[in-house]
């Protein structure tokens, strides 16, 4: 079987917590080669856990790009370099075959996300993005089950998303704890950061957005700038609906909000992703459960990416779609800005991206 040697950059919690676990899943699929940090401790722990040479450990990653062994760059670095770092190393492996995964959102700002979008086709090289609840298997079961009419036409949804950052910041495996996400330098916080993955999730199963119209509660937080936003969401398919994003403590009462999606024959009702069981309440009083894995998203991007290279499956998440996603967060900061409604996914004409930017 083919393998795929992985340069990884960033050895923060996302290698620790979420890739490193999938690449250990696929060992028959990829090898991690060669790593880089600027953190010397770090670099030492992962030399050694990965059975690596000093000759493999770097502390700046252009010094990795001129290796000739390496097929895939895995970039995992704070959000505000995700941009700059992933397009000098498009720029570098231009043409080579060789291909990149980014991590998400793809940049802190609207003009350099746009960008990153066309990376792939500015240096002819193929870029994943590991938006993971895209991959997610709930995500793509109700995505399924709303394409095939499981519940009748879609007349609106609900989608309330919560997280404790004030707690979290203080435990230390949770990824709240990192100094760069509590005094962020990238527009909205954790609201870009975390919201970004949710909204994501509902572009997957909707669709392109047409309009959104929100509202926020200042928080004086380093973090957010609003600990709640609603926004009133309107798909191009006509469906509508709000999301709400709490950063600021607990949902104290169970069973949580969740997704919850209505529709002329019944509901359907995720409560949150790690559930394990998506539940249907059909009109004429029956119900259905349908079980997933949970957190199968990190898994699946990575076996996304190997069956691209190897057996030329299409690329599941693109920079263009991570483009979209971070658009809406980004219009959604906007539309509480200035109380205004923000259109979302356009038709971008000259102008007119330079009255979106935020």
């Amino acid at each position: 079987m083919t393998i795929l040697n992985v340069g990884i950059i960033g050895l923060g919690m996302a290698l620790e917590q979420l890739h490193y676990p999938a690449f250990m899943e696929l060992q028959d699929h990829y090898r991690i080669v060669a790593i880089c940090d600027r953190n010397e401790e770090k670099c030492r722990h992962w030399m050694e856990k990965l059975n690596l040479t000093e000759n493999d450990v770097y502390q700046d990653y252009k010094n990795m790009l001129n290796r000739e062994d390496i097929d895939l760059f895995d970039i995992m670095v704070p959000i505000s370099l995700n941009y700059t770092i992933t397009a000098e190393v498009a720029r570098r492996i231009s043409g080579s075959g060789k291909g990149i995964i980014c991590e998400k959102p793809v940049a802190g700002n609207l003009e350099d996300a746009r960008t990153h979008r066309d990376l792939p086709t500015r240096y002819n090289v193929p870029v994943l993005i590991a938006e993971n609840y895209r991959y997610n298997d709930e995500v793509n079961l109700i995505r399924e089950m709303v394409g095939n009419g499981e519940i009748g036409d879609i007349h609106y949804f609900m989608y309330n998303r919560f997280i404790d950052f004030p707690t979290e910041q203080h435990e230390g495996d949770k990824f709240p704890s990192k100094e760069w996400r509590q005094k962020p330098d990238y527009q909205g916080g954790v609201i870009l950061d975390s919201g970004v993955h949710d909204l994501a999730a509902l572009r997957h199963i909707f669709g392109a957005i047409d309009r959104l119209h929100a509202f926020g509660r200042p928080l004086e937080a380093e973090y957010s700038p609003y600990s709640a936003i609603n926004a009133n969401i309107r798909f191009k398919n006509g469906v509508t609906g709000q999301f709400s994003f709490f950063c600021d403590g607990k949902e104290a009462q169970a069973p949580q909000i969740g997704m919850r999606i209505f529709g002329s024959r019944g509901m359907i009702y995720l409560e949150d992703r790690d559930c394990g069981t998506i539940n249907i309440a059909y009109n004429d009083g029956t119900r259905n459960e349908i079980p997933y894995s949970p957190q199968r998203g990190y898994y699946n991007e990575l076996l996304n990416y190997y069956n691209f290279r190897v057996y030329n499956e299409q690329l599941k998440v693109t920079p263009e779609m991570a483009y979209g996603d971070a658009r809406t967060v980004f219009a959604i900061l906007r539309s509480i800005r200035e109380e205004t409604v923000v259109p979302v996914d356009i038709t971008e004409r000259k102008g007119l991206f330079e009255r979106l930017k935020v």
